[in-house]
């Protein structure tokens, strides 16, 4: 109990003192954001403070390993070192700029060296290395577009991380409890730098961290036996709004990776939403559908379905919601 605890207090207190020390050290190193015409921002800002939270967050799994049984390390440790990878390409992409090719190469030795580990420990099969790969490559890029707006990354390990760790409560996982509960401290203790005043940005090493740790925790907790339900619930609606707006780019013959505002959380703010309310809508629909995941996996047959339809049901109004909003208020005017 008491390694648990001080696993998560590390994350939480190194996430939310150390950008202290190294938000003049970024600014001096030239690690900012300027805004174009694409962005929801319009000031000058300081980013790659996900650094902190990488620290915060590797601190605490590792602090986290005397908790769990000694079977379970090894799988902590595989969600520690993609955690890291995974930030580690995210820190040179803000410092140096990665070329698409490469950046997504290397996502992917990400995603196959995580799942090869996570399949070895499970002994599962290794046809889903495969599937491994893309989980974690496609959810880094997932987060990576999705961090637009101030507060959507934080309340997205938030949420993410405490259903995670609630998964692994009630499937009796203690090491997905405990690295849920990590993230979920690491990425809180971002909000008030990110919401404040004078805010700062994750950036790519941020946001790379927040899709790998995620992605990884959702792979090793299904081949563990957590129900997929369970897991993919609560990233339904990132997934769902990447996939519909990739694809509504590529059908329109742009560049799926060029810099655009054409995301559901976007959209909000263009009718009128704050980066808080779009950002708090985002994870009340993620919140939601996570729910009816659970209840999918908890429940019978037509438990699942009536659980499936509702997560549907959720996910087309979230997708709607810029259209729906747009419309009432234009009513009001």
């Amino acid at each position: 109990m008491i390694f648990a605890f001080a696993a998560v207090a590390a994350a939480f207190l190194l996430s939310l003192l150390l950008p202290f020390g190294l938000k003049p050290l970024l600014v001096r190193l030239g690690v900012l954001d300027v805004p174009n015409e694409r962005s929801s921002h319009s000031t000058v800002t300081v980013r790659g403070v996900g650094l902190t939270v990488a620290t915060g967050l590797l601190a605490g799994l590792l602090l986290a390993l005397p908790a769990v049984e000694p079977e379970e390390r090894p799988l902590l440790g595989t969600v520690a070192a993609v955690a890291a990878a995974s930030a580690l390409l995210g820190w040179l992409e803000d410092y140096r700029g990665v070329s698409v090719r490469v950046r997504a190469l290397l996502q992917c030795l990400i995603g196959a060296g995580g799942t090869a580990l996570v399949v070895y420990l499970t002994d599962t099969s290794w046809w889903w290395v495969p599937v491994g790969t893309l989980a974690v490559a496609g959810y880094i890029n997932a987060t990576n577009f999705m961090d637009g707006i101030n507060g959507i990354s934080g309340l997205h390990g938030l949420s993410v991380g405490l259903l995670f760790a609630a998964a692994g409560a009630v499937y009796d996982e203690r090491w997905l409890l405990l690295a849920g509960l990590v993230v979920a401290a690491a990425f809180a203790a971002f909000l008030p730098w990110n919401l404040g005043r004078d805010n700062v940005f994750l950036g790519d090493v941020g946001s790379y961290l927040l899709g790998g740790s995620l992605a990884v925790l959702g792979v090793a907790g299904f081949l563990a036996g957590v129900p997929a339900e369970a897991l993919l619930g609560p990233v339904t609606i990132y997934l769902a709004d990447t996939a519909a707006t990739l694809l509504r780019r590529i059908g329109a013959g742009e560049q799926w990776y060029a810099p655009h505002r054409q995301h559901v959380y976007q959209r909000l703010t263009d009718v009128g939403f704050s980066h808080l309310k779009s950002a708090l809508f985002v994870t009340g629909c993620s919140v939601l559908t996570g729910l009816c995941g659970f209840l999918a996996a908890q429940s019978g047959l037509a438990g699942k379905l009536s659980a499936l339809f509702a997560a549907a049901a959720v996910v087309a109004f979230y997708l709607r919601s810029p259209a729906i909003f747009g419309r009432r208020r234009a009513d009001v005017r």
